[in-house]
């Protein structure tokens, strides 16, 4: 928005320099682009946010001008225009008999116009044609001069038809219908869509409703009949016209924002008050307005204590009405705390109590805000509880070798979906189908079992979801291969192992999956293969199984402070029955870890030897897990002892692990298997176990006898295992 100096002050008495208005304005939210001179006067150059069309205007600087500086005054000017500009034919209607206006589309809700006979549609005055020159724009006869002119005066832009080159003298507001063209004021022709708004005649489109006037009606020094439009366009609908077909005209600029519809008749008054004055000829009495929606007014209550603590510094009820005032808000009613106050038109970006308060800091000062320190409690900063922990999860798999996957939460049925009948919520197991036994829904999207097998062909079940137990399936899925919430991570690790190809691959994901049970977090680890590439050494490198994920899973859980255990399993149809195990954190069940099912690995595509483990984070939630726990260390010597134990193979070693920890006491300080051997000497569905133990005593060296009573205290409890000391 340009304006000169000289504009401002024919509405503004002030002795601010053009510099001080340019600051005032831009604390007021209007900054200032530039400030240049131009035939020897200062010009500004303001900045108008996309929702304040209010702005871009030099009636609406001038408004922000009075209410932020408090030696300004109005003048007689500013009075006329806020009042809408008077005019003294207001009660006539000639007009009406000389043109007719017809509005036919819900993106115009005001149009007017103006006749004006006998014109005199010469060259401009000199001072008229000096300020469109400084503002940047060329001028080019009287009735264009004065519509661009009062354009930039109060914001509401118009245009000038020729009226004798309307057919029927008759204007309608309506949608472009199809095949419709239209050559604009720039000399181009352009095909008309019927989502563009156009003026026309009774024939054909004169006009780009809100962007820009046809060149079949454009006035010119002929003309001696002139019909004058003002009008309030709906602004999404003009930038659509605007930007598709490639036009930036001064009108769209301000249409765009949103033109106050109340200073409709205003501009057109304006226009003649101009006009008048300069040609001394009269239009038309009266003016032609068609209104048939106005906007219901927007009334709010604003609390002045409250906008005080939202802003920081004291603000009065006083202080509160003058700001509003200025600023053309009205005010209904004053209590002692609270004003209730009218948005004006011109403001379609006030519609809550916070907009109102902005409005106080802005023309208070936010430069008034006092500065003092912070006070209240300081909040954590970065993550922390339940999300740094899956951080240090993620991080931890990360160190262990495994990349991270991120995949899409909805996908289709796969062999590797979580077993309905294994369901868990968090830290819970065997949630299962519930039957119902009139073969309903079970109302809580679940289905009964008479009605799964009713649905065995796969048909809609009537809420939406075909048949598949423990899944949940989109109303309106995209496709296919994305009509299900996801219950398990492990198909959208297979996918990635699939997609790649990749025959060694060790991958894990961290996120959402919906059961039965509800929402959960889950992490999910796949590998298979080796874990290195070939390099310089003769042996092969370590190829995972069974063992590297339980290892993977230690370090994981030990490098979060995570107690887990394992417990024998063999339930899970996705898992190799004898080579599955419950993964434990206490006595809660969190997950699942093993070696692919051959059958699913043959469904999959995945190899034989690929390992998996999945596990249900929620249950960390409620529970102090994740800090680590300190003891002293002792400066005393360790003392070692090594047993070798017979016992049967289907024996859990994690059974013979407790008994150790169990029965060892606060001197065990490690032990470790070092040693399995089957073979000769030992009998069928048995094994030899060598296993070390490291005792060390706080503040005390252990001597044999008491090294070899607790090495015998271990013995015991692994014989009632049913092992024997060989």
């Amino acid at each position: 928005m340009k304006l000169t100096y000289s504009m401002i002050r024919d509405y503004v008495e002030t002795n601010l320099d053009a510099e001080a208005i340019a600051n005032q304005l831009t604390m007021t939210g209007f900054e200032l682009e530039e400030i240049t001179t131009v035939e020897d006067e200062p010009m500004l150059d303001i900045n108008i946010m996309a929702n304040r069309g209010d702005g871009a205007s030099v009636l609406g600087l001038a408004r922000e001008l009075l209410a932020k500086e408090p030696n300004a005054t109005p003048t007689e000017l500013y009075t006329r225009a806020a009042n809408r500009f008077p005019a003294p034919d207001a009660g006539s209607r000639d007009v009406w008999a000389k043109a007719s206006v017809e509005i036919q589309t819900e993106s115009c809700s005001r149009f007017a116009c103006r006749i004006f006979e006998n014109l005199q549609n010469g060259p401009s005055p000199e001072w008229l044609q000096q300020r469109l020159r400084q503002i940047g724009q060329r001028p080019i006869s009287l009735l264009v001069d004065l519509t661009n002119y009062v354009m930039f005066e109060v914001g509401q832009p118009l245009h000038a038809y020729d009226l004798d080159l309307l057919s029927g003298e008759r204007i309608i507001v309506r949608q472009a219908q199809p095949g419709e063209k239209l050559k604009t004021l720039d000399g181009n022709t352009h095909e008309l869509q019927p989502y563009h708004m156009v003026i026309a005649d009774s024939d054909r489109p004169v006009g780009l409703a809100g962007v820009m006037g046809g060149e079949d009606t454009e006035v010119s020094a002929t003309t001696t009949r002139c019909l004058l439009e003002a009008a309030h366009f709906t602004n999404t609908s003009v930038r659509k016209t605007r930007t598709e077909l490639g036009f930036f005209t001064e009108a769209s600029y301000r249409f765009e924002r949103s033109v106050d519809p109340d200073g409709v008749v205003a501009a057109l008054n304006r226009f003649t008050e101009l006009y008048t004055e300069i040609t001394g000829e009269k239009p038309v009495g009266g003016v032609i307005d068609i209104y048939p929606r106005k906007p219901e007014p927007i009334n709010l209550t604003l609390f002045v204590r409250r906008a005080s603590e939202l802003l920081g510094m004291e603000i009065t009820v006083e202080q509160a009405e003058t700001y509003l005032s200025k600023l053309g808000f009205n005010i209904l009613g004053i209590s002692r705390d609270s004003l209730e106050v009218e948005a004006p038109s011109w403001r379609i970006d006030v519609v809550r109590e916070e907009d109102l308060v902005e409005e106080l800091g802005r023309i208070h000062g936010y430069e008034l805000i006092p500065e003092q320190l912070p006070i209240g409690s300081t909040p954590i900063g970065g993550p922390h509880g339940f999300e740094l922990l899956t951080d240090q999860l993620r991080e931890a798999t990360l160190r262990c070798g495994f990349n991270q996957v991120i995949s899409h939460s909805l996908r289709d049925l796969h062999p590797l979906d979580f077993p309905v009948d294994e369901l868990r919520g968090p830290g819970g197991s065997g949630a299962t189908t519930e039957n119902n036994s009139s073969g309903a829904p079970t109302g809580d999207g679940r289905h009964s079992a008479e009605e799964r097998d009713a649905n065995n062909s796969g048909a809609p079940t009537g809420d939406g979801r075909d048949f598949a137990p423990g899944r949940t399936r989109v109303r309106q899925p995209h496709s296919p291969e994305m009509a299900y919430l996801r219950n398990s991570l492990l198909p959208s690790l297979a996918d990635a192992q699939r997609r790649n190809n990749l025959e060694d691959i060790h991958i894990f994901e961290v996120g959402r999956v919906h059961t039965e049970s509800g929402e959960f977090t889950q992490i999910a680890l796949l590998s298979a293969g080796k874990f290195d590439a070939p390099g310089w050494r003769p042996t092969d490198p370590t190829t995972a199984d069974f063992f590297t994920l339980k290892g993977s899973l230690e370090t994981i859980a030990a490098a979060t402070y995570l107690p887990i255990s394992y417990k024998r399993s063999t339930t899970d149809p996705r898992f190799h029955p004898t080579r599955q195990a419950k993964v434990m954190l206490g006595q809660t069940e969190v997950g699942i870890m093993g070696q692919i099912h051959p059958t699913v690995a043959e469904q999959t595509n995945l190899p034989a030897t690929t390992v998996m483990a999945e596990l249900t984070l929620d249950g960390l939630k409620s529970e102090q897990f994740g800090v680590p726990t300190y003891h002293g260390i002792s400066r005393n010597p360790a003392s070692r002892r090594d047993i070798a134990i017979l016992i049967k193979k289907d024996v859990p070693f994690s059974e013979i692990d407790q008994a150790i920890v169990q029965s060892g006491g606060p001197d065990l300080e490690n032990h470790w298997l070092f040693d399995v051997y089957e073979g000769q000497g030992v009998p069928d569905g048995s094994h030899s176990l060598a296993i070390a133990l490291q005792f060390r005593r706080m503040n005390a060296n252990l001597n044999d006898e008491e090294s070899n009573a607790l090495r015998d205290q271990i013995v015991t409890a692994l014989t009632k295992l049913g092992a024997t000391l060989r």
